[in-house]
């Protein structure tokens, strides 16, 4: 558990790269809103995270799996970070950002990667 790092990952640092080279600017880690986003976008008024599949409870995601081995802590361990990110993605969106996740599993495969970053800039661009 203490090599588990909750900022600077692989997909973070992927999809960062992949915005800044089509041209967009943004802040990391920004403690200033709720949930402390990965990406902001404030020009665009938008703000990306960027969720393991597992410690954020991916639905019907192969990934997001519970252990065999102590279920009861595991179970509300996900279910509590269910509850904080949805209380944070609320309170983002009720002061009208355009909130943005990114899972795991769509950008793990190269194929599906480039799908869904194409993807991703037209929900920057066309939120309104």
């Amino acid at each position: 558990m203490s090599k588990i790092r909750g900022t600077e990952t692989k997909p973070e640092i992927l999809v960062r790269k992949y915005l800044f080279s089509k041209g967009f600017r943004y802040r990391i880690n920004d403690k200033r809103y709720p949930g402390k986003p990965d990406i902001v976008l404030p020009k665009y008024h938008t703000v990306i995270f960027i969720h393991g599949c597992f410690w954020h409870g991916h639905e019907n995601c192969k990934a997001a799996k519970l252990p065999e081995t102590h279920k009861d802590f595991w179970k509300k361990k996900i279910s509590d970070n269910i509850v904080r990110d949805r209380k944070n993605i609320g309170k983002l969106r009720g002061e009208g950002w355009n909130v943005i996740i990114i899972w795991l599993c769509e950008i793990k495969n190269k194929s599906d990667r480039a799908k869904r970053l194409e993807r991703l800039i037209g929900e920057i661009i066309n939120h309104k």
